[in-house]
């Protein structure tokens, strides 16, 4: 059994016409939003074995506060430029190379890729995973190498508007 996290970096800022879309950095509601899922995914007692995030700020920022929240070090969040702006090939390619001693793997990404995978790997059906949205999606295989098209299910969809009126706690996860 493999466990496949996907996630959509959290809002991005779009003050700073300077920097390249790379560099571009998480806005306040993204810096507010990640650590907000994070909880929500330690409340889920979710955990990942191996967190890799897109080379890109935004992503990474998310990343860091998502695993800040579930106790996953910060200092083994793999960064891979593979995953910016990834297209499914990509994808693939970076799940493949995933050591099998990792059976929970969360990718932290970009749209549109990220929603095209999730639907293209899945029985799911998502339009769009919004900004800091989550999707596990489990697969009944032994090896990362294994992982195929329609091969998985989706556990759940999780993002931050989607809790935003929730009276659980003060921030609404």
């Amino acid at each position: 059994m493999r466990t496949l996290y996907l996630v959509r970096h959290a809002k991005s800022s779009w003050n700073y016409p300077e920097l390249s879309d790379i560099e571009r950095p998480l806005n306040k509601r993204g810096k507010s939003d990640a650590p907000k899922m994070g909880r929500l995914l330690r409340k889920k007692d979710e955990s990942p074995d191996l967190m890799v995030s897109s080379s890109a700020k935004r992503a990474f920022g998310t990343a860091k506060r998502i695993a800040k929240e579930i106790g996953y070090p910060v200092k083994k969040i793999v960064k891979d430029e593979t995953l910016y702006m990834a297209d499914t090939e990509e994808f693939f390619s970076v799940i493949k190379d995933t050591p099998d001693k990792a059976s929970k793997l969360m990718l932290i990404a970009h749209n549109y890729g990220i929603t095209y995978f999730a639907n293209y790997i899945s029985d799911s059906s998502i339009d769009n995973i919004p900004t800091c949205g989550i999707v596990r999606i489990d697969f009944k295989i032994d090896s990362w190498k294994d992982i195929e098209k329609n091969k998985g299910k989706m556990i759940y969809f999780e993002y931050p508007k989607k809790h935003k009126d929730s009276k659980k706690d003060p921030d609404g996860i």
